[in-house]
């Protein structure tokens, strides 16, 4: 069996982040029909923010005044994609309750809720809706992704259900879900170039593949299963398969026993891929989310002055 540290129990928002860090709250779904799929991702000291590595640059930066929900809706009908970035002002926070502007992420008994209420970009269309996550077995392992321990992981519930109600657009839907958390000690650009994670969703277990390159030392990798009955379990590292490239060429790749079909690009952007397909650690090909991130071409200056157009600030 695999185990990382132990962390609190519960799936909390209010735990301490310091000045230049980060933590972030993850989903991802997919509905059973594979017509639809959604992220959501709530950061207090948001790591892909131009405005927070300006601040950075001028000095101690406080990450509370840097938070931002992500929501995006991908398939069948309508996508949306929403980022809006927000300053202490429009944040609180309590251990069963994050709300940044007029979205909230809470805990009801032992479900996830989050109620969406925000403004598209580029075209500015209204994203209003909840999503109720059935979290299944929890996970308390904490893994240290760098060698001293700055920036952690923890899937929270790797093997969630979850109900998808949206009045704008007019869309509703059920599904499979992951949950994790991330947190770091300092801008996520310092300790790491890039990497690529993957999870499948398979009948007993969830398998997640995380291969990360540090900016110094040597390789990182994880490869774990998480199942139905509790129990993370080491599996072997299947083979790296290249996935074709996309506009913005930002290298993607992910890890499969057999080469992936029907590969659908979520998110490309100049430093960043989300791809849906089906791949993993066995013969039988499952429904896999993967994504890419390359942190040499997210610190690049020009960059950073195009995310702005997509990601706006409000107080």
């Amino acid at each position: 069996m695999a185990r990382g540290r132990s962390a609190d129990p519960r799936l909390r928002f209010d735990g301490e982040v310091p000045p230049g860090g980060y933590a972030w709250w993850y989903v991802d779904a997919t509905s059973d029909d594979g017509r639809h799929a959604l992220t959501v991702i709530a950061f207090v000291g948001s790591v892909f923010s131009p405005y927070y590595a300006w601040a950075r640059q001028r000095g101690r930066a406080d990450p509370m005044n840097h938070v931002a929900i992500n929501a995006i809706l991908y398939g069948a009908g309508p996508g949306r994609w929403s980022m809006t970035e927000r300053s202490k002002q429009s944040v609180e926070r309590a251990p069963d309750r994050l709300s940044i502007g007029p979205s909230a992420l809470r805990l009801d008994d032992e479900r996830l809720v989050i109620d969406i209420d925000e403004w598209a970009f580029p075209l500015p269309r209204r994203m209003i809706g909840r999503v109720t996550i059935d979290p299944g077995p929890i996970f308390h392992a904490v893994h240290d992704l760098d060698a001293a321990g700055r920036h952690r992981w923890r899937p929270v519930a790797p093997r969630a259900r979850i109900t998808v109600e949206f009045d704008a657009p007019c869309l509703s839907w059920s599904g499979s879900a992951y949950v994790d958390m991330n947190a770091g000690d300092e801008p996520i650009e310092n300790a790491f170039r890039s990497w690529t994670w993957s999870r499948t969703g398979g009948a007993k277990d969830t398998t997640i593949f995380y291969d990360l390159e540090p900016r110094h030392g040597p390789s990182r990798s994880l490869a774990l299963a998480y199942g139905q009955d509790g129990a993370i379990d080491a599996v072997e590292e299947e083979p790296v398969r290249v996935l074709p490239g996309t506009l913005w060429r930002v290298r993607r790749s992910l890890r499969s026993r057999r080469e992936p079909v029907n590969v659908r690009t979520f998110e490309d952007t100049p430093f960043y891929t989300r791809t849906g397909c089906l791949a993993g650690p066995s013969d039988r090909l499952e429904p896999t989310i993967s994504e890419s991130v390359d942190l040499d071409r997210f610190a690049a200056p020009w960059v950073r002055m195009l995310l702005p157009f997509r990601m706006p600030r409000r107080r």
